[in-house]
């Protein structure tokens, strides 16, 4: 039975390396993460960071396995704090590597909660270094059917290597 690898990131997913990589050249820059239309509190925390490795079998009958990481955040206003530098997210991170084995190009979901709301899960974009601090958009993460995520892709690639610049003269384009 051939394992589909869903460790393939969505576009607008990153992975824990890309994220680490961009704090390490910002470590002084107050990190602050944006959902549901707002900015997460300057005394948020990170309350917990899971690895997991993951089978399953999606609806189409196909075998799926992947590594994924969660970061938690707790939402919440704490006094006088300011938003978290990068460079303590990034050795919190660190730390927990010294007993959790962390695969940089796990999955990435976010668990963000205020303490009254229930978790929602979130993937994060492409974090942005703009006016001295590092920005890191959480988008919901929806349920798809990844059968037809796979085919929906596949199509895309077919119509772009039959239309794309290289194909101009093509006759599938006409």
């Amino acid at each position: 039975m051939n394992v589909i690898d869903n460790s393939k990131i969505q576009e607008n997913d990153i992975d824990l390396g890309l994220l680490l990589s961009t704090l390490a050249s910002a470590k002084d820059s107050p990190l602050i993460f944006y959902y549901d239309g707002k900015s997460v509190e300057p005394g948020y925390h990170v309350t917990e960071v899971k690895a997991g490795q993951f089978s399953g079998l999606d609806c189409g009958a196909n075998p799926e396995a992947w590594a994924e990481i969660f970061i938690q955040l707790w939402d919440i206003e704490e006094g006088e704090r300011t938003h978290m530098p990068a460079g303590k997210f990034y050795s919190i991170i660190r730390k927990v590597t010294d007993y959790v084995q962390l695969d940089g190009s796990a999955k990435l979901t976010f668990e963000v909660s205020d303490g009254v709301r229930p978790m929602q899960l979130y993937c994060a974009a492409m974090p942005i270094l703009s006016a001295g601090a590092v920005h890191v958009s959480l988008s919901p993460r929806p349920a798809s059917c990844k059968p037809r995520d796979r085919w929906l892709a596949e199509e895309n690639r077919k119509a772009a290597a039959c239309c794309g610049p290289q194909a101009a003269t093509s006759s599938c384009c006409a």
